[in-house]
Order: C-alpha cells, then structure tokens, then sequence
C-alpha cells in the first residue's frame, strides 16, 4: 500500500481486475494521499470523498473493465455533476453543474472513480495556476515554482502521487506545460479528438485529455476519450487501431527533425537545449534518422493573431460563466488580465475575428507542409525554467507577453491542430524536471505514442519522485 499512490493508472486496473486490492482501497488511499499533500499544494478545488467512495463501493465484483475503481479528477473547467466548476474564478465559486460532460460520462462508463475537481487559472488563460479565487497550485517539485498552467491543478496532483492520472485541456499548451513542469507525459490530441459537448461546439484551439506519468496510461484514457459525439460539428477519424495497441510497437526509422527554434525567437534556457540534444542522441541510437532542421516557422507577426482568437475564446468563457452565476461580472469577479482579455475581444469585430482565423489557416498550412520532409519534430517543451509563484499573474495585464516568453513552443501546434506530446528528458541542476515535445503530423498520435514509447523504455522516468512524493 505504501507504493500505491505511484502505480499507474493501468496497473491498479489491472490490480483491480485481479482482486489484489478492492476500489474503496484504491479510492481511499487516494483521499488519504490528498488530505495529507493538498494543503501544502493546493491542487485541487472540490473533493467529495463521501461521493467517491459510495462510486467505488458500487463497482461491481469481478468487473473487467480497464479502469474500474481507478480515481481520477477533473479539471475545474469541465462540468462533473455536483462537483465545482468555478473556471478559477470568483465569479462561479461554489457553482455546481447538474450534468457530466460527454468526456466525464466516458470516463464513468469505462470505471473511473471521480475524486475532485482541480484548479486551473482564471479561465485557462495563463500557463501558470494561481487564481485569486483560491490561491495557487504549487509545484511538488518546488513548493515556491508554478506546477504550469492552465491544467497545473493537475499536474500537481499526479506528480505528487495524489492520483495516477488527471484530465486536462490544452488551447494553448494547457496540457502540455504543467506536464513539462512536473515531469508528466502530456499528449495534446488532435483537433476534435475528443468531443467538447455537451456544452461547448467544437473549437479552433482546445483540445481535451489527460497528464499522467506513463505512455502506457496517456494511450489508454485517449482510447476512452476519443469518438465521436451525436451533434459534433467536426470530429477527428477514429484511427485504425486502438491507440493503446501503438505504446510498445517498432514504428521503424523515422525522419525526425530537431530545432529549438519558435515563433517569437525567445531564447530557450541551456537546460531545455540540453534536453533536447540528449533526446536527439537517444533517438538517434533508436536507430531514427535525426537532423538539424530550420523550418520555416511563423514570427512574431502571427501572436497578434492568435491573440485575437485566444481573447475571444476567453470572453466566450467569461460570457457562459456570466450565464451560469445570472449576473453580469463586477470589478472584483474577475482578474485585471482577464478583463484585458474580455475587453480586447469587444473591440475586434466579427470581420476581424474571422480574418485571424482565415490568417492562420493559412499559416497552418504553411507549418503542416513541413512534414514532408521529416516524421516528427523535436523541439523543447519550455523556453524558460518554472517560473515562482507569482512572476506569472492575472492581477498583471502584461502577464500573457511574459507567459508566451515562458511557453512560446505550445501555440502554434494548437493553431496547426496536430497532435503533440511532452515527455520526462531527465532533471536539471535546479532539480527540477527536464522535458521535451514531439510534435506529429496530423492524426499522428499512433507515432507519437510510438517514439514516446521507444524514449521511455530506454530512459525510463515513472519512478522518478519530487519531494513530496516520498
């Protein structure tokens, strides 16, 4: 019981389905874990485990599916009936939606035990937790860094062995830099991947899925996750075989291209560098051919352009949370950088909104076409260290320019919708994690999870543990 809180989410299933431990054990050493861990890290914004408990208590003896009685949470952006969803704002403290998502049902259905909701910042904005409402999340690794944003509620609570696995969502690296700042596998899917309703249409720039701390895991809850949803407005084609099938199997030498370059010329940190250059190495002993490349990247031209979507994306969330708490927002409900946000999108018009849109369509193209030339790409998942609590902020209005200095390699594949994935390199001087992102062509998430796989396996990292996790 003592190593519980770091297995898998596939071995307590299969733990489960073997009868070596019972769900209310399973969901129980969990609560335990959270009650003794979350003070200290603030994770989480609801837990019921009351609730959990009686889920686990209902699965059934002898039940044979993969994740029957395994806990998970979700992010507080996501509707779970009678768990709050406050979108990290104060605007809907203590709201509680009555329905499930569609992801939330699949999840139920294949077993899952739902233990909380957990934080993001003010409506996903930042690529830092620390919403005013509740205070931050913080990182396990170091209490005083940022555990990444917006899914760093998350993050904080797998890396810390609180859970095995966690949904999140990533419209701007959301899923994949809390992942690099805790050492997590993080795989942002494929546009309409996964479906965003009941509530919401499908969208430009979101995706849904999960952190965890293995390949083996992330293939699997994308299994669970991924199909289409009656009343879709577009989806992704389901792929040929499942995606778990991938974890484990010789995609055969690849051309994978290596660059630290990104769209906004940040100069990315020499441990991140290092990162990606012992990655190169070891895939190249993979037997992949790996190169240098310089591809023809967007600049710094097309951040207005994506902030132009991005702001709307945000004042439609803050216009639905408007909705659901019946009121318009006051001064003090929502943070300065969100109000920016909100006002920025009430001053583009409709034309203009649709012309970015069209703009970097265009500039997707561009950036898709430079997969024929190479596989994969390699690149850095960070620029910049985990910034402290506090260096990122919603109280600042220039908190996004200093975020995309941070994170400027995550956008643009949301602009693109390929999929992309952050996997564990190693630890820094710093002791915090090293991570890197693969980047597929799209609907490659079976080759992603392949040459993830292969990485794994030859520098394994699940046991790597921060401090709290002892």
């Amino acid at each position: 019981m003592t190593e519980l809180p770091f297995h898998s989410a596939v071995q307590l299933g299969a733990l489960l389905r073997e009868r070596q431990l019972s769900p209310v054990e399973a969901v129980e050493s969990a609560l335990a874990r959270i009650e003794a861990l979350d003070p200290a890290l603030g994770a989480f914004v609801d837990v019921d485990g009351e609730r959990a408990l009686a889920q686990a208590r209902a699965v059934p003896a002898g039940d044979r599916r993969a994740f029957a009685g395994v806990p998970i949470a979700v992010k507080a952006n996501t509707p779970v009936t009678g768990l709050t969803m406050d979108h990290g704002s104060r605007l809907l403290a203590g709201y509680k939606p009555s329905h499930d998502a569609h992801l939330v049902r699949r999840l139920r259905q294949e077993g899952f035990v739902i233990v909380g909701t957990t934080k993001t910042p003010e409506f996903g904005i930042l690529p830092t937790t620390e919403p005013h409402s509740t205070g931050p999340a913080r990182n396990p690794w170091d209490r005083e860094r940022t555990p990444g944003g917006s899914s760093g509620g998350a993050a904080a609570a797998v890396a810390s062995g609180m859970l095995p696995i966690a949904h999140g969502n990533d419209g701007g690296g959301s899923i994949r830099i809390p992942a690099a700042c805790c050492g997590l596998v993080g795989l942002k899917p494929s546009r309409g991947r996964v479906s965003r309703g009941p509530d919401s249409g499908d969208s430009f720039l979101v995706c849904d899925g999960v952190l965890s701390r293995t390949v083996l895991d992330t293939a699997a809850a994308l299994d669970v996750l991924s199909g289409y949803e009656v009343g879709d407005a577009t989806w992704a084609p389901p792929p040929g075989t499942p995606f778990v099938q991938a974890v484990g199997r010789d995609p055969g030498p690849l051309r994978i291209g290596v660059t630290t370059a990104n769209p906004i010329g940040a100069p990315p940190d020499p441990d991140h560098v290092t990162a990606v250059r012992e990655t190169a190495d070891a895939l190249a002993g993979l037997g992949h051919r790996v190169q240098e490349v310089s591809p023809d990247l967007p600049g710094p031209e097309a951040l207005p352009l994506f902030l132009t979507v991005f702001a709307a994306n945000i004042a439609l969330g803050a216009a639905y949370a408007q909705l659901l708490a019946g009121r318009e927002a006051g001064p003090d409900d929502v943070e300065p950088l969100s109000r920016a946000m909100m006002d920025r999108a009430a001053a583009t018009s409709s034309t203009e909104y649709l012309g970015a849109v069209a703009m970097l369509q265009a500039i997707s193209r561009r950036v898709i076409a430079l997969w024929a030339d190479f596989d994969v790409l390699l690149v850095p998942a960070l620029a910049a260290r985990p910034p402290r609590i506090g260096e990122i902020d919603g109280s600042r209005t220039d908190a996004f320019d200093r975020a995309a200095a941070f994170a400027p390699y995550a956008g643009l594949f949301n602009v693109t919708g390929q999929p992309a994935i952050t996997v564990p390199a190693g630890l820094a001087a710093d002791g915090l994690p090293t991570t890197v992102q693969l980047v597929g062509p799209p609907l490659g998430e079976d080759t992603l999870l392949q040459v993830a796989s292969q990485l794994e396996i030859a520098r394994p990292w699940a046991d790597r543990r921060p401090q709290m996790g002892y």
